[in-house]
């Protein structure tokens, strides 16, 4: 990784790179997936069939789109107790930390003969969209997990997971399991973008949702896109990024493994340190070169930190947070004496990690806090998913006929003013009766 002096023009260019990087798609992927989003609209089970069979399991049929109970059956036989051990401790965590986010409905009576309230409401139906287990062999369990349970306490009745098949037909066991810990109802075996409009339209397997929550590939991504309105979404997902803010105590080993947990995923993922101490720069960068060579996904890393990585030496931490807000990182880790202190300062995060035991993987998997975080600088307005994700808010109002005549003038005004004389008016006869 290219050490750089901020400020100065090559490390803004740098950083003006990284967060330029964007959502942006090629017109080609748009274009593919528009045609499979309105094939699967007008076919259904014909198309997702169709794609299902062509991408990922050529002997698909369509009575084995759905997993069944002898496969969830199956599957709790096949996998192993350290898993199920570390599988509840980690649904244990990320539930106690989502059932906090449950929102209430509440009234006020604040003002006579007002009354106003607001009612809180899960959807009827969510789609979980999980990646496909590379190779049938490396399943994001964690996935299943933090769509699953947030929808589960939201109240949702029905919830629906999709995931790619392997080419024999099957989903991975521990998927399987990890999905009815999760409280999931059906699970799907199709995926990419077919998967995001049978569960956006409804087929006649696959049950129409409200909103679909879950991170995928670029066709998912897209699919998400173009389908929001239609569906209700948790976000625009772009590349993974981490962003380290690092003193000279902090350990250099530590920091380069972090770095390279993210480089990992994309060649379009982000890494970034940004420090105070130029020993600290040269042992990250060092430390960086001989950690790449233990990772079987060494070429996708390097490609990543050569376009996407940097590391930034500033004159104190706090010029750090200030990039750090610029950027608005998916994941921010801060590895600095008295982290603490400086949360107030941050303003622009997916989430926070602090300390030199609190890497990012700990969010991932364990803590309990939700894993699909906004990326691409989106947390300078959009959050994590969450509980809310699944609900939906509804207005209560209420006016007595005394409190009604105090405000009537001044809502027939207020019509008047936009040009809307029979918004006036319906204010106005009640007047005049």
């Amino acid at each position: 990784m290219k050490i750089f002096r901020y400020p100065s023009k090559t490390a803004k260019k740098k950083i003006e790179a990284i967060i330029n990087r964007g959502l942006a798609f090629k017109k080609k992927d748009v274009q593919d997936v528009t045609r499979i989003i309105e094939d699967v609209r007008k076919n259904g089970d014909k198309a997702v069939l169709k794609y299902t069979r062509k991408f990922d399991a050529p002997g698909m049929k369509t009575d084995m789109l759905v997993v069944t109970e002898k496969e969830i059956k199956d599957a709790s036989k096949q996998v192993d107790r350290s898993f199920v051990r570390a599988l509840n401790r980690a649904a244990a965590n990320i539930e106690t930390f989502h059932k906090k986010q449950v929102g209430r409905s509440w009234i006020s009576t604040e003002r006579d003969g007002v009354f106003i309230g607001q009612m809180v409401n899960p959807v009827n139906a969510a789609g979980i969209y999980v990646p496909g287990a590379i190779g049938g062999k490396t399943p994001l369990v964690s996935s299943v997990l933090m769509g699953g349970i947030p929808a589960k306490i939201a109240g949702v009745k029905h919830i629906a997971m999709v995931t790619p098949p392997a080419k024999d037909n099957t989903i991975n066991p521990h998927l399987i399991v990890a999905a009815k810990k999760a409280g999931i109802d059906r699970i799907y075996k199709t995926g990419s973008a077919w998967a995001v409009a049978a569960l956006a339209y409804g087929t006649k397997t696959v049950q129409k949702v409200d909103v679909i929550a879950g991170p995928g590939n670029i066709y998912v991504t897209i699919a998400k896109k173009l389908l929001a309105g239609t569906i209700g979404i948790d976000m625009i997902a772009g590349p993974s990024e981490i962003l380290v803010i690092a003193d000279k105590n902090a350990n250099p080993g530590f920091i380069a493994a972090d770095l390279l947990s993210q480089a990992e995923h994309d060649p379009m993922a982000s890494a970034v340190l940004v420090t105070d101490s130029k020993m600290m720069a040269d042992a990250v960068s060092k430390e960086i070169s001989i950690q790449i060579n233990r990772l079987d996904r060494q070429d996708i890393a390097a490609q990543s930190l050569a376009d996407y990585g940097l590391i930034a030496v500033v004159p104190d931490i706090q010029k750090a947070i200030k990039i750090a807000n610029r950027v608005a990182p998916e994941h921010l880790e801060l590895m600095i004496e008295n982290p603490f202190e400086y949360i107030n300062m941050i303003k622009h995060a997916g989430a926070v990690f602090m300390g030199d035991y609190t890497p990012e993987p700990v969010g991932d998997y364990m803590a309990g806090p939700n894993h699909v975080l906004p990326t691409a600088g989106t947390a300078r307005f959009a959050s994590a998913l969450s509980v809310e994700h699944f609900t939906k808010k509804t207005s209560l109002i209420h006016y007595s006929e005394d409190a009604f005549m105090k405000e009537a003038l001044d809502i027939i005004r207020l019509a008047e003013i936009e040009g809307l004389g029979a918004h006036a008016e319906s204010v106005r006869i009640r007047l005049n009766k």
